[in-house]
C-alpha cells in the first residue's frame, strides 16, 4: 500500500505524457511528405512537441533538430522532476547521469571531428544548473582533450579521463569506451543505494539486460568488422556481466566464424529469448531492440508503482526522438516512405 500510495500521483503523471507519444498511424503520415518543412510543420501539430517547435520556422538541418528534441526530453525530465516526491527523485537523479554522458560525447565528438565550428550548448545551461555540476558553456569551449578534462575537475568524470592523458594515440572510440563503462560501473554501483527491494530489481534487470546484449554486439562486431582475437577483444568490453557469464562471453570471443558465433548465442539465455531465428544470421541491433522493448514494457507492467513507471517513460520517449530524426533525415535525402517506416523501425 505504501508503494502505491508514493507513486500514484507520478504513475498517473506518467501515463498521460505516455498518451501523447506518437502513434504508428502519425508517424506514416509523417514518412510520406515531401520536405523537411512539412515535417516540422506536422510535428508543431502533435501535443508533445508544439510548444517545443512553436517559434521554428526555417527549415532546420540535423543537428538542430536533434537540440530541439533533446529538449524536449529535458522538459519531460522537469516535468517529473517537480512532481516527483523525494524517494522518486532519487531515480531521477540517477538518471540524470544520461543527460552528462550524453553532452561529454557531444563534446568529444566536437574535438575529435569539428573542433573548428563551435559548440553551442548554451540552451542547456539552466537544465544542467538545476541538476548536475557540470557547465555546458565551459564543457563546450574545450578546443583539447587537456581542456576538456581540466574542466571537469570537480566531478565523477575527471577522474577516468585524466587516466587517459598519458596513453598514446587516444582516439574518440577510446574515449567514448571509457566513459560507457564508467556508466555502467556507476549505475550499478548505486543502483542498491536507495531504492526498495522491488526497484532495485527492475533496475538490475533493464540495465543488466542492456550491458550483456550491449557486449554481444561489440563482440560481433569486432569479430567480423575488425577481426579481433580474444585477447584484444575481451578488454573492450563491459566488466560487468548479467545474464550473459564470463564462460559464455569466453566462447563468443573465441568463436572462429559467424556460424559458430550464432551457435554459440543461441546457448546462452538471450539466445533462448526466440527474439531471432540465430540460425539466420539475424540483425543484432533489431534483436537488442526487441528484447529491451519487451523488459521495459514487461516491468513497467509489472511494477507500475515503482520506478519502473519512469524509467520505461524515458526509454520509449529516447526511441521516439530517435525515430523522429530517422524519419526526417530519411525526407530530406528523399527516401520513399515505405523504406523510411522499415528503417526508422529498425534503427530505433
Amino acid at each position: 500500500m505504501g508503494n502505491l500510495l508514493t507513486y500514484s500521483g507520478i504513475a498517473t503523471k506518467v501515463r498521460a505524457m505516455e498518451s501523447r507519444f506518437i502513434t504508428e498511424d502519425e508517424f506514416q503520415e509523417m514518412a510520406s511528405l515531401s520536405s523537411v518543412t512539412e515535417a516540422q510543420e506536422y510535428l508543431k501539430k502533435l501535443p508533445a512537441y508544439s510548444e517545443l517547435l512553436a517559434h521554428v520556422d526555417a527549415e532546420l538541418h540535423r543537428g538542430e533538430i536533434e537540440k530541439l528534441l533533446a529538449q524536449s526530453i529535458h522538459h519531460d525530465f522537469e516535468k517529473l522532476y517537480r512532481f516527483a516526491t523525494p524517494p522518486q527523485r532519487k531515480f531521477l537523479n540517477l538518471y540524470f547521469t544520461n543527460f552528462e554522458i550524453s553532452m561529454l560525447k557531444s563534446c568529444l565528438r566536437h574535438i575529435f571531428g569539428t573542433a573548428g565550428t563551435p559548440l553551442d550548448l548554451s540552451m542547456f545551461q539552466d537544465f544542467f544548473r538545476l541538476h548536475s555540476k557540470l557547465n555546458p558553456e565551459k564543457l563546450a569551449a574545450s578546443r583539447t582533450m587537456t581542456e576538456l578534462t581540466d574542466n571537469l575537475e570537480g566531478s565523477p568524470y575527471y577522474r577516468p579521463f585524466k587516466n587517459l592523458e598519458n596513453s598514446d594515440h587516444m582516439s574518440l572510440f577510446d574515449y567514448e569506451m571509457q566513459l560507457d563503462i564508467f556508466h555502467f560501473h556507476f549505475i550499478w554501483k548505486h543502483r542498491n543505494k536507495f531504492f526498495t527491494r522491488e526497484e532495485q530489481a527492475v533496475i538490475t534487470q533493464c540495465f543488466g539486460s542492456k550491458m550483456d546484449l550491449l557486449n554481444i554486439q561489440w563482440i560481433y562486431r569486432s569479430k567480423k568488422y575488425y577481426h579481433l582475437d580474444s585477447a584484444s577483444l575481451c578488454p573492450l568490453l563491459i566488466p560487468i556481466h548479467y545474464r550473459l557469464k564470463q564462460d559464455d562471453i569466453l566462447k563468443l570471443a573465441e568463436s572462429g566464424s559467424t556460424e559458430e558465433f550464432f551457435h554459440l548465442l543461441s546457448f546462452t539465455y538471450y539466445g533462448s529469448l526466440g527474439a531471432a531465428d540465430l540460425t539466420d544470421h539475424p540483425n543484432l541491433e533489431a534483436m537488442y531492440k526487441e528484447i529491451l522493448d519487451r523488459i521495459y514494457s514487461v516491468t513497467s507492467r509489472r511494477y507500475p508503482y515503482s520506478a519502473a513507471v519512469l524509467n520505461s517513460y524515458f526509454y520509449f520517449k529516447n526511441l521516439e526522438i530517435h525515430r523522429i530524426i530517422t524519419t526526417i533525415e530519411g525526407i530530406r535525402y528523399g527516401i520513399s516512405t515505405g523504406d523510411i517506416i522499415s528503417y526508422s523501425i529498425k534503427e530505433q
